[in-house]
Order: C-alpha cells, then sequence, then structure tokens
C-alpha cells in the first residue's frame, strides 16, 4: 500500500532532490499558530488525510520509554539536521524529524504540531499527504523504517528491545509424545473480531485452545514415521514491555464478494493479565499484567474514514479537568429566577462563556458580548464597583482562565454553570476541579488521566468513555498495553523537559521566544486600524451636503490607531494633533454619500473601547463642535440623510422652443415631496416618478396629491432616483400630453436642437434634427448645415458643441461618436461652431488667468495631449502675451475650486476622470503659506489623466524645482 514508502538511501541521504518531486509548496500562515489550549497538550495539523499518522505519532510520543530512547542518541550518532545539504555527512533524517517532532510536542507553545519536515523525510508527495492508509500497516512499515534508519547506532535495538517478542507453535504427538515446534517472532498481535466477544476471548482461542489431529485429519510424527493423533497448540513464549493489539475489523464477505467492517461489540480491560496465555507460567502473576493505554478508534466504514486516539497521560503532562456531570451547559439569563441573580456579574459572564462553541474568546469580544447580553456596557454598570473587566477576571481565576498575554479568556473547564447569586459567599463549591495534582494526594488525583487527541484538538475524557468504542462504526482499531511494573521516575512527573537534549531544549525555548513576538506583533497589527477624520473647520455646508473648502488631501487627516483603546483615548489624541483646536470637540461617524459628506452617529462614552462602540477600519470620523459648521446648523442623522435626485422638467419658452431639462438635486431623505416645487420655484403641478437614473424606456408614475405630504423616504426614493416635473400653470408645454393620453416615456422627444454660431447669415438661427441616441453626431451636423442652408465648406470645418443651462459652450463632440456616446439627451441643445472638433489624441482644455473666475470667461485651447505640463503653460502665457517662468497650473474642481499644482509630484496617484463635458479645470494662486514641495512639471497631460473639456488655472507663482 505504501509502496516504497521510508526507503532511506544513505549514499543520497543529503540529496534534497530524492523527495522534491511532487512535493507541495506550503505556504506560510499570515497568522501565528494559535497557542496550546487548557489542556496544555499540543495536537498535530492534518495535512489533508493524515489522521492516521497523527493517531500513531501521539500514541508514541506517550510512550515515554520510546520517546527516551530515541532522544539517548546524539548528534555524534545520527548527525544533524544542517549538515542535510552535505554529501560527506551521513544524517538520519527520520529520527531526527521525530526528535524534533517530539520535542514540538512536548515544549513548543502552539496548538498543534506540524509533520511537513517528518512527512518529507519519509519521501511523501502531496499526494500521499492527501490518501489515507491502514494505521495497522503503517505501524509496521514505520518501525521496519526505524530500524533500518538505526543501523549502526546504540539505537539498533530500539523497536526489538521495547515492542519484540515471539510466538512459539508446537504439536504433541499422543503415541510418542514428541514435541514438534516453531517459534515466530511479532512485533504486534493481529487478533479476531468476527465471532469474538472480546480481547480475552480471542487470545483464548489462540493461545489456549488446542487443534486435535483425529480422525480423517491425522498428523504424521516424524519420530513415528507414520500419521498418529496429535495436538497442535500456541503460546506466547516471551512478552514485550509493550504489546500491541491490531483488530481485525475488515473482512471479506465471500458471498456478496465485497469488504465490510465489523461493527459488533467486542470488549477489552484496561488491565489484562496475560499468564493463562504464556509458555512459561510458574512467575508472579504481576509479571504478567499489563495496563492500556492507546487506542487508536477509526470512524466510518472500510473504504474510508477517519482516525483518532484515546491516550493515557503517563508522565502527567497535561491539564486534565472535567466539568461535573450534574452541571447544566446549557444556562441562559433567562432561567434565573430573580434580579439579584441577573444582576451578578459572574453569572452574567459564565453564560457568555458557557455558550461559546470554542469556550475561548478575546476580552474585547467578551466585553461587547456583555453589551448585547444585558444592554448596558461593563464600565458604565461594574467598574466603579469592581474595576475594569480583565481585573475582574484575573481576581476570579478560580473560574476564568486568561492567556499569557491576557488577550483572551476561557472558563475553566471545572466550572459548573449554575450562578453564585452572592459574590460574598466564596466558601459555596459550586463548581469541582478534577485537576492532576502532586502524587499522595489520593487515588483519583495522583492516577494517569484519559485524553481525546484528534488531530489538532485535545481534549480530557474519562476512563468510562473508552467503553462507548467497543462497538459500531466509531470503535476500536488498535490497542496498545504497557507493562504495569514499568514505573516512571518521579522526576518525569509533569516534567516535559525530562531527558530531553539541550541541542532541543534551547531550540524549541528559541521558538517559543519567536512565536511570542511574533503573537503580539500580529495582535498589535490586528487590532490596529485607519480611521479618516475630516476637521469641520475645513468644510462648509452646501447643496445639503458637506463639502472641503479647500481639497480632499487638506480636510482629512488618516490617523492609525488601537481599536483596543477608549474613545477618551481618541479623543485626547486628537486634541494633541490639532494643537489650534478650541472649544468642545465631538467625535462623529460620517460617511460619503452622492451628494457629499453626512454625519450619521455622534460617538458617545469616553469609558468604552473602539471595539465596544463598534468603530470599524477605515471608518470617517468627523471632528466638530456638534452643532455647526461655518454658522450652518449641520442636520445628522440616517433619518436626514441627503438624496441625489435627477429631476426632469420643461423650460420655459415657446412650445417650438420647449426643451427637457435635467438637474441635479438634493433633498433631505425626511423631506415632504412637495418641497421639490420650492426648490425649483414651480407653483404647482404633479410629480411622476422613476426608480431609475436613466429615463429611457422607463413609465412615470404619477404621485396623488395626497402623498405630496410624505417624505421621500416614504416614496421609496432613493440616491438617483428620477422624478419629472409637470407644471400645472403650462399644460400645453407638458410631455406627458398627447392626443389627449398620457405617455409613459420621455422618449417621445426624438430630436436635438442646433444653434447656429458661426457668425454667418442664415434665414433661421436655430434648427431641430430628428435623431435616436445611435444618430452619428457627424450625420446631425451635416443635416444642420444643410437646413440652416450655410456654406458646404463648414463641413470640413466646423463642430458641434453642447450647451448647458446656463448658456455656456462646452467642448466639441468628435464626429464619430453617437448621441449615447456622447452622452447626449434628446431634445439637447447643440452650438454649430467653426472650427474642427479634437482628434482622439488632442485635448480640447478651457483655461483662465486669476482665482475669481466666471462661468464663460474662459479661453479654449486644443493641444496634443503628449505635450508636457510646461510646454501646455508656454502656450497659454503666450496666448495671453505673459512673459516669465513664474507661473504653474492648476485644476478647477467641479465647485469651481482651485486644486493642487498641475505637476508630477502634486498629482501622482490621483486621477481625476469625469466624462460629462461640463466639468472644467483652472489655475489658481499660490498662498504664501502653503507648505513647499519639490514638483516636477515634465509630466505629460494624459499621464496626468486629463480630459477634453477640463479648465486650468493660469497662476502666479513659481514651484520649488524637484530634488
Amino acid at each position: 500500500m505504501f509502496g516504497d514508502l521510508f526507503e532511506e538511501d544513505y549514499s543520497s541521504v543529503s540529496n534534497t532532490n530524492q523527495y522534491g518531486k511532487g512535493k507541495k509548496l506550503k505556504a506560510k500562515p499570515l497568522e501565528p499558530p494559535a497557542p496550546r489550549e487548557f489542556t496544555n497538550l499540543s495536537g498535530i495539523r492534518n495535512q489533508g488525510g493524515t489522521c492516521y499518522l497523527n493517531s500513531l505519532l501521539q500514541t508514541l510520543h506517550f510512550t515515554p520509554e520510546f520517546r527516551e530512547a530515541l532522544f539517548s542518541l546524539g548528534p555524534e550518532e545520527l548527525g544533524s539536521l544542517e549538515e542535510k545539504d552535505n554529501p560527506d555527512a551521513k544524517v538520519r533524517i527520520i529520527p531526527l524529524q521525530l526528535q524534533r517532532l517530539f520535542a514540538q510536542l512536548l515544549l513548543l507553545d502552539q496548538e498543534a504540531a506540524s509533520t511537513a519536515d517528518l512527512t518529507d523525510s519519509f519521501g511523501w508527495t502531496s499526494n500521499e499527504e492527501m490518501r489515507q492508509h491502514d494505521v495497522q500497516e503503517l505501524n509496521r512499515i514505520l518501525f521496519s523504517a526505524l530500524e533500518t534508519s538505526l543501523v549502526g547506532t546504540s539505537g539498533h535495538d530500539l523497536i526489538n528491545r521495547l515492542y519484540h517478542g515471539t510466538i512459539v507453535n508446537q504439536i504433541v504427538c499422543k503415541e510418542c509424545k514428541n514435541v514438534s515446534e516453531k517459534q515466530e517472532d511479532f512485533l504486534d498481535l493481529t487478533v479476531a473480531v468476527k465471532n469474538v466477544t472480546g480481547l480475552e476471548d480471542a487470545l483464548w482461542n489462540m493461545y489456549v485452545e488446542e487443534e486435535v489431529f483425529d480422525c480423517d485429519n491425522l498428523y504424521h510424527c516424524g519420530s513415528c514415521d507414520r500419521l498418529v493423533k496429535a495436538a497442535k497448540s500456541a503460546k506466547l513464549r516471551k512478552l514485550p514491555p509493550f504489546l500491541t493489539v491490531s483488530l481485525l475489523r475488515f473482512n471479506f464477505d465471500f458471498v456478496k464478494c465485497e469488504r465490510y467492517k465489523e461493527t459488533s461489540c467486542y470488549t477489552f480491560p484496561l488491565r489484562i493479565n496475560l499468564k493463562p496465555f504464556c509458555e512459561q507460567s510458574q512467575l508472579d502473576d504481576l509479571e504478567y499484567m499489563y495496563d492500556l493505554f492507546s487506542v487508536i478508534i477509526h470512524k466510518g466504514g472500510c473504504y474510508g474514514g477517519h482516525y483518532h486516539v484515546y491516550i493515557k497521560d503517563v508522565d502527567h503532562l497535561g491539564n486534565w479537568q472535567l466539568q461535573e456531570e450534574k452541571s447544566k451547559p446549557d444556562v441562559n439569563l433567562k432561567d434565573l429566577q430573580n434580579e439579584e441573580e441577573i444582576d451578578d456579574p459572574l453569572m452574567i459572564l459564565k453564560t457568555i462563556l458557557s455558550q461559546e462553541e470554542s469556550n475561548l474568546i478575546l476580552v474585547d469580544l467578551l466585553g461587547q458580548k456583555f453589551l448585547k447580553k444585558i444592554g448596558i456596557s461593563w464600565n458604565k454598570k461594574y467598574r466603579k464597583q469592581y474595576g475594569p473587566l480583565r481585573k475582574f477576571l484575573q481576581l476570579h481565576s478560580q473560574i476564568f482562565l486568561l492567556s499569557s498575554d491576557q488577550s483572551k479568556v476561557s472558563l475553566l473547564k471545572n466550572s459548573s454553570l449554575q450562578a453564585e447569586s452572592d459574590l460574598q459567599r466564596k466558601d459555596q463549591q459550586i463548581f469541582k476541579t478534577l485537576t492532576s495534582e502532586s502524587p499522595g494526594l489520593n487515588d483519583r488525583t495522583s492516577c494517569s488521566h484519559w485524553f481525546d487527541i484528534n488531530d489538532s484538538k485535545v481534549q480530557p475524557i474519562e476512563e468510562k468513555d473508552i467503553k462507548q468504542q467497543f462497538q459500531g462504526k466509531e470503535s476500536a482499531y488498535m490497542l496498545f498495553y504497557r507493562k504495569s511494573q514499568l514505573q516512571r521516575p518521579p522526576e518525569a512527573r509533569a516534567n516535559p523537559r525530562y531527558r530531553v537534549p539541550c541541542h532541543l531544549l534551547n531550540e524549541m525555548d528559541a521558538a517559543n521566544i519567536e512565536l511570542q513576538t511574533k503573537r503580539t506583533e500580529y495582535d498589535s497589527t490586528n487590532n490596529i486600524f485607519e480611521l479618516h477624520l475630516h476637521l469641520g473647520p475645513h468644510y462648509h455646508f452646501f447643496n445639503g451636503a458637506l463639502h472641503p473648502v479647500v481639497s480632499q488631501t487638506e480636510s482629512v487627516w488618516d490617523l492609525t490607531f488601537d481599536k483596543r483603546k477608549t474613545l477618551g483615548d481618541l479623543r485626547q489624541s486628537i486634541f494633541q494633533l490639532l494643537e489650534f483646536w478650541e472649544g468642545d470637540m465631538v467625535l462623529s461617524v460620517a460617511k460619503f454619500v452622492p451628494a457629499g459628506l453626512h454625519i450619521y452617529q455622534t460617538l458617545d462614552g469616553d469609558d468604552l473601547t473602539l471595539c465596544d462602540i463598534e468603530i470599524a477600519d477605515e471608518e470617517d470620523i468627523f471632528v466638530w463642535n456638534g452643532v455647526e459648521v461655518g454658522g450652518i446648523q449641520i442636520p445628522t442623522g440616517s433619518d436626514c440623510e441627503p438624496l441625489l435626485l435627477n429631476v426632469f422638467h420643461l423650460a420655459t419658452g415657446s412650445e417650438e422652443c420647449r426643451q427637457l431639462v435635467e438637474s441635479p438635486q438634493v433633498f433631505p431623505a425626511n423631506a415632504e415631496v412637495g418641497t421639490v416645487f420650492t426648490a425649483l420655484a414651480i407653483p404647482g403641478g404633479v410629480i411622476f416618478t422613476s426608480n431609475t437614473a436613466s429615463v429611457g424606456g422607463e413609465s412615470w408614475t404619477a404621485i396623488p396629491k395626497e402623498d405630496l405630504k410624505k417624505t421621500f423616504r416614504e416614496q421609496g426614493l432613493r440616491n438617483g432616483s428620477s422624478i419629472l416635473i409637470q407644471d400645472s400653470s403650462n399644460d400645453n408645454n407638458s410631455l406627458l400630453t398627447k392626443q389627449g393620453k398620457w405617455i409613459t416615456t420621455v422618449n417621445e422627444v426624438d430630436w436635438v436642437q442646433v444653434n447656429n454660431l458661426c457668425q454667418l447669415e442664415s434665414e433661421e438661427e436655430q434648427v431641430k434634427i430628428s435623431a435616436t441616441v445611435n444618430t452619428v453626431v457627424f450625420d446631425i451636423r451635416i443635416k444642420a448645415i444643410k437646413e440652416l442652408k450655410l456654406m458646404k465648406e463648414l463641413a470640413e470645418n466646423s463642430c458641434l458643441r453642447p450647451i448647458d443651462r446656463n448658456g455656456k459652450l462646452l467642448c466639441p463632440v468628435p464626429d464619430t461618436y453617437t448621441l449615447k456616446e456622447a452622452e447626449l439627451k434628446m431634445g439637447s441643445s447643440l452650438g454649430l461652431c467653426p472650427g474642427r472638433a479634437p482628434t482622439s489624441s488632442q485635448l480640447f482644455l478651457f483655461f483662465a488667468m486669476g482665482s475669481d473666475i466666471q462661468p464663460g470667461s474662459e479661453m479654449e485651447i486644443i493641444v496634443e495631449e503628449t505635450i508636457s505640463v510646461r510646454e501646455c503653460l508656454k502656450i497659454m502665457l503666450e496666448k495671453f502675451g505673459l512673459p516669465g517662468d513664474t507661473w504653474h497650473l492648476r485644476k478647477m474642481d467641479w465647485c469651481y475650486e482651485a486644486g493642487e499644482p498641475l505637476c508630477e509630484e502634486g498629482n501622482r496617484g490621483i486621477g481625476f476622470t469625469n466624462k460629462s463635458p461640463v466639468v472644467c479645470l483652472f489655475l489658481a494662486e499660490v498662498t504664501s503659506n502653503k507648505k513647499e514641495f519639490p514638483y516636477s512639471q515634465d509630466a505629460t497631460l494624459k499621464e496626468l489623466m486629463l480630459c477634453s473639456g477640463d479648465t486650468l488655472l493660469l497662476t502666479e507663482g513659481k514651484l520649488p524645482s524637484p530634488q
């Protein structure tokens, strides 16, 4: 089954390529291994299908005589793992890796050890690690591999010394009494399960019952030289210190021609007397007594399953604690009888911990669960009387177990979950601890205890639990007994360092220090998060939300903070950072919405940790006085969240020139829908709603007049929703009437308006061109030239430019675009202007001088997108007729406010992308108190992600040169 598993060739033992093929890559986990749990014993991680290996390794590890015999072999005999790549060194890798694994299981403070290095030494590939094998066969092959590996060392007889026994098979002639015998060696006994009640019954059949040869089945005696009657029997001649018994659970059904697992009841004793089965029976009974110390259990069927092991802790290395049988693990606060018990913090904490599956949680998380359980935090209710939560847990160490760094807490298994109603009555012992204590106290506490080791998990069990493995799909598969006369030295008791070689002690001590350092670093990193502080004095309130006065970078400070600290600590830290702050400081949770920044919740409770108040990583915190910003009182809370709506209504004008206007409007979510009329200065009318921002193809539903007093939120409107207004004072201009019927869509507008702006005489100043969203701009331009009866030469030297609601000409639209690609709506106004539209490699930019810029006063320029900022600045200066090099460019945002200098350093990593043609870039003045940094203006416009339609501001002031 294992093929050439465990084969070790000393001629190439240092050649790591021998086992390289098929090896899986082992990624280092970001989180360090968890420390040991309350049992203080280490499990072994499952590599995918190695539960059978883990169970056998734990059995060998908890065989102290085997472990110590292996530890007694030093580097002078086994070599060193550091020399495994040296072709001249003879390194016995398997015993060395076993030594290291046993040392880790004894001393390394981690929940589970890894067998990756050990299986690598076996030559296993990732396929072997994922495939489950038979543990009985593994036991024999592993012993064989160890024997081979230890040849030539003082441990060459280690396996024979501990596990070797002999059986003698005898045939006795009934005529001449001649005895014919044959001796067999064994490392484990294989016993039948089928049709047998238990281990002692199976041994009786094997080593007590005789097989008689008579009648038609006679035996040929060599002495008599003829067929005679005879009796055949077998006896145990030599018993090993450790007896391994393999149970034949798997059989073959010759009728059904299939394998099956024998799940009938099969008993085995905790202590067995082998005297009836031995050839020599004249010795004292103690010589034949064996105690069970390990049971490998198989759960599943004959074609697959899972292994785990029950282990007896001979050296008392683990912390064995069991909850009292009559305890009630499902205690809930609702079950408590009176308010006195509900007000008991000890009972509340026990109840919370008892409901945790892992029984181990962060102290900070315990505080949060405490708050959710009773509706008030520990600090507010109990801190004054009992002190901080961690101190309270420390004072009740008989009930709560804190980790070494005091970051995690668990409920001791000896603690019953019945509440103590009076904290002062400490003499009442509701919880009983069954802990391994020093010898001599009583029989129960001085005896060894049992643990269930299931890969990484280690749990205490009682001896009576072993009986559950007598039968069923989950039942005993291998039994391990040790001679009762084998006594452990007192110094080995509860001493995991006993007989461990010095070099491994040093290695484990260093590894523990490294683990603790990693856990501290991870814990620190895991509890650190980023907060974005928005400073109130740097904001102003307009259009329903908060916006930076200057720029986002100057208005927001990023703060790294420990979430285990309190809100008061955060407030104090911000006070220290903002030396200019005067008066009260209020911290509020804010969030970005389409309309801007909105304040939702004011943080309260300076004694609460940031975890308690559920502050998240990357949270936006608004720092202000809690009342107003810039003299304006700020609405807060989710009820008044600003909603950005798309409002459609008809512009005023003659019937021929009526135009559907779209304008973004911001309204508080708790405002009445009817306030739309006031905002648009419309005396009244009908409001229609659509659930999408795009009106194309959508149906509109009229809001009943009585529902106009409902809020936007009650009406189901959200950010991006569209509403359409029909002015009741001018029904003839409504887009929603046609032939006396309501129009369900605004797609009835199937034209765009083109105005003649070429300064050429024409019979018409404007014309409507029929179009759809897929009409190409070039076709619209040519049709407009024809219908306006302009010169054909304009076809080669003209362009269409959108006109915004203020009458400003926007960036020319490329001829190859469709109306949809140009983001132009039906009914839009376009200007037919002289000059060609920019090509795909060119940019159309607005530019102006100074800081007081009025829309429409900018100059225009078309430049290649590959020119540098310096070259663009030079062209603009020439347009203004300005000399010198004491100028720079700034980009304007949609609020007509100057941004950062347009240069490589100032804009690196910042992308300004806006497809809307109404967005402009301006050039702003450099303030004298602006902190200077070195800048480079050699970046291209394309690299700075400038777009056609942006506006630049020509600003006086030379930027510092780069270093």
